[in-house]
């Protein structure tokens, strides 16, 4: 199999930065989102992105957790 340089730098740059935080994919999460928070870079999300953003910040809705009331 011809091997791609591209491909391979790229999965070296996951690795490490998995590596870096903590092995998991949690803790990669919560680093890019430390490294977004201070950073000066202004982030775009697409549109309607937003709104999912704030609710996934917010933490778990009553349809996530199941306990929505019978009719």
């Amino acid at each position: 199999m011809t091997r791609n340089p591209i491909l391979d730098e790229l999965r070296e740059t996951r690795e490490r930065l998995l590596a870096e935080a903590g092995g998991t994919l949690e803790g990669l999460v919560a680093q890019l989102r430390r490294d977004e928070s201070q950073s000066s870079r202004e982030f775009v999300l697409p549109k309607g992105r937003t709104e999912e953003r704030k609710a996934a910040a917010a933490g778990p809705s009553e349809v996530d957790n199941h306990t929505l009331a019978a009719p």
